[in-house]
């Protein structure tokens, strides 16, 4: 088996210890456990007590019963059988496409989004059809464009919702004519729903509320802060989910012992969570705006209040070349776009505390003012 760099995480991995203003992430800021805490407004006795208390074995394997509760009250037709906890979404989506994608399938993956979405498969064996979102569209596919790839014989269609990196959210409609489509040869719809649009997340409507054959992956790592619980999740119906259990046994065990305990606090304080990261994401976003609006190297199709944004930079140079120069030259980093098949482009996570946000923002300004 053969697969790909996985570039995003590559650049990562090779710069973001190094970076003073870390402007890359599509995670909302990161919480310590003292910051949710504050947040929730409780007294660390009980949740230190019980992560001192509990017995370090193997614990829930397929994830507390709690766990699996919370999860499936986050939807509106899910039992808590049908959740399994993964290794964050990233555990969930290998999950769900080792489970499911063999040699000779026909994949359909949005393009550029999530690499595992569109990678894996084609480790794997399949035949993976590329269906490209569109900048002059607000970085949306063509519905019509996905008719034409569509096959008697697609096994699955691969979305990340919100897209990452451009942050545009498919919306309810559009998602409907998805399904239909999908629905006309009985093929799967994995969606990676890790952004959730926080101005109004009430009106978001998970595919697994949508399609029978429907398979949602998710985690706290972005919406809820906190990347370094590891814990995710994924959905399907009794018999998908099943075919998972099997695949499970050969990639993951358990979660672990304190990090469900961790995610079960966090999801039973998610009100208290989102209505903290909605109210930085909104201001965040502003200050984004504004000083795209002055800044005229930089344009951009504004995300839907999630937490990551696509920037086009007017240079006259590789976006690879630059953003290595300037986080050696300022200690700003971002995401060159070529590792989302976008040169030209760049991932900015807006998201982070305000004076790590402004300092990087007026610094890449300050940097770009060599090409005028």
């Amino acid at each position: 088996m053969k697969i790909a760099e996985f570039g995003i995480e590559n650049w990562l991995n090779q710069w973001e210890k190094s970076a003073k203003y870390d402007i890359s992430q599509s995670t909302i800021k990161s919480m310590s456990v003292a910051e949710l805490l504050k947040v929730n407004g409780d007294n660390e006795q009980a949740l230190t007590e019980q992560l001192l208390n509990t017995q370090m074995n193997y614990g829930w394997i397929e994830g507390s019963p709690e766990f699996k509760q919370l999860v499936s009250q986050m939807y509106h037709h899910v039992k808590p059988n049908q959740v399994l906890q993964t290794n964050g979404a990233t555990g969930a989506n290998y999950l769900a496409l080792y489970s499911m994608i063999e040699p000779g399938d026909h994949v359909i993956s949005e393009y550029p989004s999530y690499q595992q979405l569109y990678d894996i498969p084609r480790s794997l064996g399949a035949d993976v059809d590329l269906w490209r979102i569109h900048e002059s569209d607000h970085w949306r596919p063509d519905i019509d464009e996905l008719k034409k790839l569509i096959r008697p014989n697609t096994k699955m269609i691969c979305l990340n919702n919100a897209n990452n990196p451009t942050g545009t959210l498919l919306d309810y409609e559009f998602m409907q004519q998805v399904v239909d489509i999908a629905a006309s040869v009985g093929a799967y719809v994995l969606v990676d729903e890790v952004y959730l649009p926080l101005d109004h997340p009430e009106a978001f409507t998970s595919i697994i509320d949508m399609y029978d054959r429907g398979i949602v992956t998710n985690s706290l790592s972005k919406s809820f802060s906190f990347p370094g619980v590891r814990i995710g999740w994924v959905i399907a119906n009794d018999e998908v989910t099943d075919i998972f259990r099997k695949y499970r046994d050969y990639t993951m065990i358990c979660g672990g012992v304190w990090n469900d305990i961790l995610a079960v606090y966090i999801l039973q304080h998610q009100d208290q969570v989102l209505a903290h990261n909605q109210k930085l994401v909104l201001h965040d976003l502003e200050i984004f705006k504004n000083w795209v609006d002055q800044e005229p190297r930089v344009s951009v199709i504004l995300p839907q209040a999630v937490s990551t944004s696509c920037i086009k930079l007017d240079i006259p140079e590789s976006t690879e070349s630059f953003c290595l120069r300037l986080l050696k030259e300022t200690g700003v980093l971002l995401v060159p776009g070529e590792r989302f098949d976008l040169p030209g482009y760049a991932r900015l996570g807006y998201c982070t505390d305000e004076t790590t946000l402004k300092t990087g923002l007026k610094k890449l300004s300050a940097f770009l003012r060599q090409f005028d």
